[in-house]
């Protein structure tokens, strides 16, 4: 078995994103292209020559295949050994955990996060850094940088498959395969972290729970633990079986994707709790009875609770949330004492507040709560701390929330997403946004008083890095909020996200409907953006 190279041509438009580089599968699928990406990660690092790499993700189409190809170029490129997920398959954090644990050079997922797969669909692959977090950005940009000029790879002559389904170690190219248990890592970590013979009384008790893995990558993990080490009913966990097209569902953990889970908590007979997590296991969504918590309170909720988990009795550092979020964990941070920090929208913004010790626990409005125990965001955490303030409070999901919210106030909060779009039709909202803020400040927009609107940058209060043109935020005098911004991880079109927030102090109004209280800001937003004109969209395609 010998080192060879081979001859290639770059592909335009390699620029990875917030999470990696995602395409079609049919783009990857290519002669060269997975090779060039990944050859040009290797060729942006340095000092790795007989380190440690962590491989995995989420089983999606394609996940197997890819696998193989990483194998033999991280051996022809000099890596000492390589674990790889059993089956290919690891959870996003359970990477970033496995790296930390194992003090790893690096890792690479290969995931499209919560979009479709299947050989028509979505793939992607993301480098980590030794911190377990995704790379920043000046790594990512080095990594494109060599994208565009690249002219050969490296790989190894022999092409037969290595065996990822038999645990143990395998010799490929002088370079150590070991093929891991994907789960239990990421058990014992959660192990250390929470009060597990508290939850496991709750589940004795007769309290139910529902965690819908959508077929995805979160399925064994649910099933080990919350089955397993936990206790709960069997059957607890469904569509519990990672598929490579997701079972040819979206694993999308919101209310239009999660469908059945959503119906199975309004039901007579619903569990006291319900969850899902998306594709590759770093998101996550929780339910009440008849009761769904959005994820900006679930943010807030965790982290005014956070110290009945062992993992984080002794306190917050602080709490940090994406920009895009409501402001409802400021108002925690504010009572507990800790700074509250507001950042772009990318988990790896939180790295360097996370590993300088500043934050202990963060989130962003997509779905996505984590804490300083890894350095990605973490579904299954999320609902295994939520599993142990119900154990230790007794009260409802509901009850909760409700109790946070007298306390605390409610932020009345959703998010307006219109996907697909013409990408030139969703930069030109943006552009015209851009061209009003001048005057938007001082000015009455539907009987609300405009008190600033900006485009948000971010200065990184750690490295002093910035980054500019994060979102359009119009802030009114009264505290409630519009923001509109492109998402970056779709692989088709573009998608416009547009947020809307409003305060509420009293609880007489804490019961009103979403939508309804939102109403006015709502059209507002629609206007001020000219959304309907720009785009032929009369409506949203999702609202969460």
């Amino acid at each position: 078995m010998s080192v060879i190279t081979r001859k290639t041509l770059p592909f335009s438009g390699q620029k990875p994103g917030t999470s990696g580089l995602r395409k079609k599968v049919t783009v990857f699928q290519q002669a060269n292209y997975l090779e060039n990406f990944v050859q040009s990660i290797f060729d942006s690092l340095e000092g790795f020559a007989g380190k440690t790499l962590v491989l995995g993700g989420d089983g999606r189409f394609f996940n197997r295949e890819a696998i193989q190809v990483i194998l033999r170029m991280a051996s022809a490129n000099g890596f000492g050994r390589v674990l790889v997920g059993q089956g290919g398959i690891l959870s996003t954090p359970a990477v970033s955990c496995i790296i930390r644990k194992h003090k790893a050079f690096g890792g690479i997922i290969l995931s499209a996060s919560h979009n479709p797969g299947g050989p028509k669909d979505d793939f992607g692959i993301k480098y980590n850094i030794s911190a377990g977090g995704p790379a920043p950005e000046k790594v990512t940009e080095a990594i494109y940088a060599k994208s565009q000029v690249i002219s050969e790879y490296r790989t190894l002559d022999d092409e037969r498959p290595v065996d990822i389904d038999r645990l143990g170690t395998i010799d490929l190219g002088g370079m150590t395969v070991e093929v891991i248990d994907p789960v239990a890592d990421y058990a014992e970590l959660m192990g250390k972290l929470f009060d597990f013979a508290a939850i496991r009384d709750l589940f004795s008790s007769g309290f139910r729970i529902r965690f819908d893995a959508m077929h995805a990558v979160t399925g064994p993990y649910a099933k080990t633990i919350l089955e397993g080490l936990l206790g709960a009913v069997p059957g607890s966990v469904v569509h519990g079986i990672p598929l490579p097209d997701f079972g040819g569902g979206h694993p999308d953990p919101n209310l239009v994707h999660a469908h059945d889970l959503v119906a199975a908590l309004a039901a007579p007979d619903a569990p006291d709790m319900g969850a899902a997590s998306d594709g590759d296991g770093d998101r996550n969504m929780i339910i009440g009875r008849g009761f769904y918590v959005t994820p900006s309170d679930s943010l807030a909720v965790l982290a005014a609770n956070a110290t009945l988990a062992p993992g984080y009795a002794k306190g917050l550092a602080g709490i940090a949330r994406s920009m895009p979020t409501s402001q409802a964990a400021d108002r925690v941070a504010e009572a507990l004492g800790v700074p509250a920090y507001e950042t772009p929208t990318g988990w790896k913004f939180f790295g360097n507040l996370l590993d300088a010790g500043r934050a202990t626990l963060c989130g962003e409005e997509s779905f996505g709560t984590g804490s300083n125990h890894v350095r990605e965001k973490d579904g299954l955490w999320a609902v295994l701390l939520w599993l142990n303030i119900l154990a230790k409070r007794r009260q409802s999901v509901e009850a909760i929330v409700r109790e946070h919210w007298t306390r605390f106030g409610r932020n009345f909060y959703s998010r307006h997403d219109y996907e697909g779009l013409d990408s030139k039709a969703a930069e030109g909202v943006m552009a015209h946004l851009r061209q009003r803020l001048p005057t938007l400040a001082g000015s009455q927009l539907g009987g609300h008083q405009v008190a600033t609107a900006d485009d948000f940058a971010y200065t990184d209060p750690v490295d002093g890095s910035v980054s500019t043109q994060q979102g359009i935020r119009i802030l009114f005098s009264d505290g409630s909020r519009i923001v509109y911004r492109l998402s970056g991880t779709g692989t088709e079109g573009a998608t416009l996200r547009v947020y809307i927030e409003r305060f509420e102090a009293d609880p007489a109004g804490h019961a009103r409907d979403t939508q309804e209280t939102l109403g006015d800001l709502i059209s507002i937003a629609r206007d001020v953006a000219e959304i309907v004109p720009r785009t032929g969209r009369d409506a949203p395609t999702v609202i969460t």
